[in-house]
Formats: structure tokens, sequence, C-alpha cells
């Protein structure tokens, strides 16, 4: 195991109890899990070492916040090895699915698989500051295993590259996803920048939906907490059916400390991002349950 990388803070354990009471059968729809190294070990391509934070301590913090089912995504500190997913998953009683990294040796055979242990969504990193970029070759053939099961197809995506993207994410079969608000760059203009506008045209199609997560990054960077706030509204008021949320645990890339967020206090966000409590059913419950096939 590499001990020259940068060691991530461990997740806050004690999650505050929330204001806001979740509706049944409420989604997390972006979380990962890292471990324990001793039965899952750690990729040795990762970007940082991760303390471990399995399943078990996962569905103790979801319990407090009132979340009933969720969605794993591949960490990247396992790289491709999906037994961590799967065990998790396996582990949930049927609360959890599953999202794994895309993975050029994937077989068709391996993706029925997958489905049947509960995998229902890919997901492609693009991050620049991540080491990675666009491959037109890997992409294709990620939606061409993915399609035949209408599994969702998660870009983790730069601002910048958004509206280049944006024919041919429309040309996807599938439903895709955009994580992290697009992650947009509040520098280059705020709401009113060509990115933003890209997103917004990007959902006003209706084949495309966004996951507003990762809140505590743009707090990170110093966006202001009410600019967070108007972005999610903007995307609600093009696309109230087809914006999801999630917590985004154990919360990775934190290496500082008073930097990590309470889970309480991120499910709290959405009285600010929908006000009305049916917006919060159509995100938490209605949305999530049609996109990952959950019946």
């Amino acid at each position: 195991m590499q001990s020259n990388l940068r060691v991530n803070f461990p997740p806050d354990p004690n999650p505050r109890k929330p204001r806001l009471k979740a509706p049944p059968g409420s989604w997390d729809t972006h979380f990962h899990v890292w471990g324990p190294p001793h039965l899952f070990p750690y990729s040795e391509k990762r970007r940082y070492t991760p303390p471990a934070a399995p399943v078990e301590h996962y569905l103790a913090v979801a319990r407090v916040i009132g979340l009933e089912r969720g969605v794993i995504v591949q960490p990247s500190a396992h790289g491709t090895d999906t037994r961590v997913t799967l065990d998790a998953i396996e582990k949930s009683s049927g609360r959890l699915r599953g999202m794994i990294r895309a993975d050029a040796t994937l077989t068709p055979v391996d993706v029925k698989r997958l489905h049947a242990a509960g995998v229902r969504g890919l997901r492609i990193a693009l991050r620049h500051e991540h080491g990675n970029q666009f491959n037109a070759t890997l992409f294709h053939q990620m939606v061409g295993l993915v399609s035949p099961l209408n599994w969702a197809l998660d870009l983790q995506i730069d601002d910048d590259a958004i509206a280049d993207l944006s024919a041919l994410i429309l040309k996807v079969p599938v439903p895709v996803i955009i994580d992290t608000f697009g992650d947009i760059d509040f520098d280059k203009g705020g709401l009113e920048q060509p990115a933003f506008k890209a997103m917004i045209a990007l959902l006003e199609t209706g084949r495309v939906w966004v996951k507003i997560h990762g809140a505590n990054r743009f707090l990170a960077r110093g966006v202001a907490y009410d600019d967070i706030v108007k972005m999610a509204r903007a995307y609600l008021a093009v696309a109230p059916d087809r914006v999801i949320w999630g917590t985004d645990w154990p919360h990775s890339e934190i290496f500082e400390p008073g930097q990590m967020p309470n889970d309480g206090d991120l499910i709290d966000m959405l009285l600010d991002y929908a006000p009305d409590e049916a917006l919060r059913k159509t995100i938490l419950v209605d949305t999530p349950s049609a996109l990952f096939d959950f019946d």
C-alpha cells in the first residue's frame, strides 16, 4: 500500500438530527464506502489514502438522518474492483443499488452479473484535476454496455466541458446524470456563465438529470451559500422531476481539520433548495426510485 499519499479525514460519526423530516422511502443517490482495507484493499493508483468507512457505518448515519435507500458509487480509492460495492449492496437487505466506474475490461456478461447483484449505474470520471480526460472510445464502449439494461450513465465532468459534450450527451439512449451540480465555477460569472447556461439547456431537453450533492465542496472554495441555493433552485425550476440529491458520505479529499461536513446539516440544505414539501418528495423519493429501477 502506498504511504506517500495524503490521508483523508474520517467522516463525522455523529450526524445531527436534521430539521427536515425525510419522507418514507427517501434516497441518498451518492455515497461511497471505503474498505475496511484488510478485506477490500485500496487501489495502488489512488489519489489519497482514506480511513476505513464501511457500509455498516454509513447505514447508521442514514438511519439518523432518515434515509431508507441509496446508491453506493464505486469509490476511486478502490479503482474498478467492485467487490466493496457488491458487498455493501448484499449487506443492505435490499435497500441499496450500486454504481460502478467505467472499465474498459467490462464485458456484457460482467454487466449482466452486476445487474443481477443490484448495480444500476455506471460513472465516467472526466475531471482534469483528477488526471482524467475524455476518451471517445471508452465512452461509446460504456454506453453500448449499459444501454441494454437501461442503467443510468453518470458523468463527473468539468464545467467547461459541458457545452463541448452536450451534443454527444443528448445522443445517449439511457438516462444521463451530471453530478456535483455540474461543478460550476462561480468565479467565471456565477449563474450567467456559459457552463451554467449549457446545464440549463441540457435539463430543458428532458433527457438529462442533475445530482445536487457536494455543496460542502463549493463552500470550501468560498462560494456563498446563497449562490448554491440559487443554483439548486434554478435547476429545479426547469427540471423538478430530474434533480436528485446525495450526501457524498464519507466526503473524500478533505485533508484539513474543520472542513468535514455534518450529514444532518447537508440534508437540511434541501429545506432551502426546495421549500415545498411535495417537491422534496419528488427529489428524495419519486425521481430516484424510477431512475434506479427500485420496485
